[in-house]
């Protein structure tokens, strides 16, 4: 039986991507859909998203293609979306403040929990539906609320300090807003959305298309 540790990381990265696509797929009444048009659709090479799924047990039916709401199901369950994943956001500032109140975590199972700080400004302050705990209680919280993933949105400065913070407390999963490499030990996982490298790589195609 495939597990998701068997999965190499480069084809973990790209299941939500179809994911994605699929419900762009099922939003428009579509229940099957072939490998290249999956794979059009999800910007890679269909022989991409073939191996990919196949590590799922994935292979589609020749002739037919791919069952949509069926493939929706088995990337779901393989991402672990069909069980609810508590989140705390570290940082409350614009970004911090955002990622709590941003609606499409919760649609895909991933509850904000909390949103901690040591500012004592903002401490005790309203955002969204939470009110911005003492960065001091962060293993409390943990405890409490079984956070199991923690989203690092302080700048790059405070970066590592907090990371250890959320391993000290028992965070195993982590997301990186700061622009800054982490290290973390063996069996923790860190994820780094760097917003401003993805709009340098925008930047380059943009010019691209002007020559």
């Amino acid at each position: 039986m495939t597990t998701m540790r068997t999965v190499p990381d480069a084809s973990v990265a790209r299941l939500p991507v179809y994911l994605g696509a699929l419900g762009v797929l099922a939003d428009r009444g579509d229940r099957t859909v072939s490998s290249d048009q999956l794979a059009e659709v999800a910007g890679v090479s269909a022989a991409k998203l073939r191996k990919d799924l196949s590590y799922l047990g994935s292979n589609g039916i020749r002739g037919v293609g791919y069952d949509v709401l069926l493939l929706m199901e088995r990337i779901s369950e393989a991402l672990g979306l069909t069980s609810e994943w508590s989140v705390a956001v570290i940082g409350a500032g614009n970004l911090g403040q955002a990622l709590a109140g941003y609606d499409g975590f919760a649609e895909r199972g991933f509850k904000v929990q909390a949103i901690l700080d040591d500012d004592a400004h903002v401490i005790g302050t309203r955002v969204a539906d939470h009110v911005v705990q003492d960065l001091a209680e962060l293993e409390r919280i943990v405890g409490e609320k079984h956070i199991a993933i923690g989203i690092i949105a302080v700048p790059a400065v405070s970066a590592q300090q907090v990371c250890d913070e959320l391993v000290a407390a028992g965070v195993q999963s982590i997301l990186s807003f700061a622009p800054t490499v982490l290290q973390v030990p063996h069996g923790v996982t860190v994820r780094r959305a760097d917003l401003s490298t993805e709009l340098q790589i925008l930047a380059f195609h943009a010019d691209k298309e002007k020559l």
